[in-house]
């Protein structure tokens, strides 16, 4: 950053001195020929007053010269009095002024403006010379010296300043990072200090602390997670490991075949479970759908009511042609960790309904029981989190489904949220459409 404060700097100095110089040069110049027109019209008047001969008075650096109408120099400037004419040329007939470059004029060293004028007489006319050395492009060496001291005081000044403001925002920064790296998965309830002022670095202090928020909040849900699966990884095989033993120590006394099953049931549980957590950690990975395809939410839902029994009534109210775009398995399994949802908690019926909603594809899971109290409609989406009704109507469930279901849906770019109803809980799932006919219709059924 010094660096580049620097050249810009830099650059911008020397543009500022270039105008500088060029604004000078021309005020000199101006102001150099204007003495030098006015030495010339001094002489010139006096010259037509009277006869002027022998030496001239001039300003500093202005050279004169009086030449008679027969080339002859009759007065002049020290340096210039003796010897021809410093210029061979003349105005035109036409004109008394005439201005030319010399480089040098005669007699004289370096390049010169020369100017002419004529003075009319009637024994014949005469000439003044006035010449004034050019302005160089650096006006003076003085001047360029001054400039280009200013120049490299005011570069040194930014680079300073520059250099300074840097170090106190990179002091900042660092002391963020220091707080960062003390900040530990053990320790991650710390947050970084933000500044009081108003700038990037109060917003980079805010940013980390948002991160860190979010970071924690994972921390916490991977605890948890991790406490409750091991804690439901472990009740089944205590269940098996509790029965097994009982029966080793009582052989004769014991049903083998029914110690089997119960054995058998303990591991089924298990393996439901292992299913369901390899599924979420598939679902948090974020992996790629395995066959995205256009999807047709109608007959998937028919196909799915069709292809298993089940001990609740089921209706459909079913639109044609709402499609979704994504992955077939993923959203069949959506749609049976649903119905098995609803088919625990109704009394008789479950009514399955598809249709077209502001762009979306909507599909509404509702039974007719005793419903979600609103306070809890987040919570059965927690992993493992099972409410008490849920219990006692299947204590073999993992707590996993709902989870599972949120999952793909946010995965298809959509939602699944539990929505008021008149009796039983609504859960509705939305999902962005692709394209689809025009010519939709509904229709309804029960099965």
């Amino acid at each position: 950053m010094t660096a580049t404060t620097g050249t810009v700097a830099a650059v911008v100095s020397v543009i500022v001195c270039a105008l500088i110089l060029v604004g000078l040069r021309a005020h000199t110049a101006e102001s150099v020929r204007g003495k030098a027109v006015s030495s010339a019209l001094q002489v010139a008047y006096e010259a037509d007053r009277e006869l002027v001969r022998g030496r001239l008075n001039a300003p500093k650096d202005v050279r004169l010269q009086l030449v008679n109408d027969g080339g002859e120099v009759v007065a002049g400037t020290e340096g210039a009095l003796a010897g021809p004419p410093m210029a061979d040329f003349q105005p035109p007939a036409t004109s008394i002024y005439s201005t030319r470059e010399r480089c040098p004029p005669t007699g004289l060293k370096g390049c010169q403006r020369v100017i002419a004028l004529r003075v009319y007489n009637e024994s014949g006319d005469r000439f003044v010379y006035a010449a004034t050395p050019i302005v160089p492009w650096y006006v003076s060496p003085g001047h360029l010296m001054l400039l280009v001291c200013a120049a490299l005081l005011v570069t040194m000044i930014a680079c300073l300043r520059a250099w300074g403001t840097t170090d106190q925002v990179l002091a900042r920064v660092d002391a963020i990072r220091a707080e960062l790296a003390e900040i530990t998965a053990s320790k991650s309830g710390r947050r970084v200090t933000v500044p009081p002022y108003q700038d990037e670095i109060r917003w980079l202090a805010e940013a980390a602390n948002e991160t860190l928020d979010r970071l924690d909040s994972a921390l916490e849900r991977q605890r948890s997670f991790t406490s409750d699966a091991s804690h439901d990884l472990r009740s089944p095989i205590t269940g098996a490991r509790a029965q097994l033993e009982e029966a080793l120590l009582f052989p004769d006394e014991v049903d083998w075949p029914q110690t089997a099953r119960n054995v058998l049931h303990s591991l089924d549980r298990l393996q439901a479970i292992v299913t369901d957590l390899l599924q979420l950690a598939r679902l948090d990975a974020g992996g790629a759908w395995q066959h995205p395809e256009t999807i047709d939410l109608g007959a998937v839902v028919t196909i799915e009511v069709a292809r298993a029994e089940r001990t609740k009534t089921i209706h459909t109210h079913l639109q044609e042609g709402v499609t979704v775009h994504g992955d077939r398995l993923r959203l069949v399994r959506l749609l049976t960790n649903l119905l098995d949802n609803a088919e625990r908690h109704a009394e008789s019926r479950v009514d399955l309904t598809v249709r077209e909603e502001d762009g979306y594809g909507v599909l509404e899971v509702q039974d007719d029981g005793a419903g979600v109290a609103e306070e809890d409609r987040e919570v059965v989406f927690q992993r493992f989190a099972r409410l008490e009704a849920g219990k006692a109507r299947d204590a073999a469930g993992t707590g996993l489904g709902l989870p599972i279901a949120r999952e793909i849906a946010r995965l298809h770019g959509g939602t699944l949220t539990i929505e008021d109803s008149d009796r039983g809980a609504r859960f509705v799932l939305r999902i962005p459409r692709s394209p689809a006919p025009a010519d939709t219709r509904a229709t309804g059924n029960g099965s």
